[in-house]
């Protein structure tokens, strides 16, 4: 298991490697928007990965490239439903009115 940590409100669970940030977002009841059901064309699901970036997984063509559509991307920027956690903890931004703050 590893450890993800949400911001703003400092929640932390506790995820098996393999999992999605979105579906460990979801598991400890954080609201995070998700209309594409997981297959990376809306964007909704932007987060930043503040720390251990390293340890995810690495980013798809089909994530850069809807990555490339979007306003306010930058370094730390994936997108939650492709990002699979790794071995490591890992903190993530959640991001304004997609994230329900």
């Amino acid at each position: 298991m590893t450890t993800l940590t949400i911001q703003p409100s400092g929640k932390t669970v506790e995820a098996a490697p393999g999992t999605s940030i979105l579906q460990a977002i979801l598991a400890a009841g954080e609201k995070l928007v998700s209309k594409c059901g997981g297959e990376a064309k809306c964007g909704a699901c932007h987060v930043f990965v503040t720390e251990g970036r390293k340890t995810v997984s690495k980013m798809s063509p089909l994530e850069n490239g809807k990555l490339d559509t979007l306003v306010g991307v930058g370094s730390k920027s994936r997108l939650a439903c492709q990002t699979l956690l790794g071995t490591e903890p890992v903190t993530v931004e959640l991001l304004g009115a997609l994230s329900g703050f």
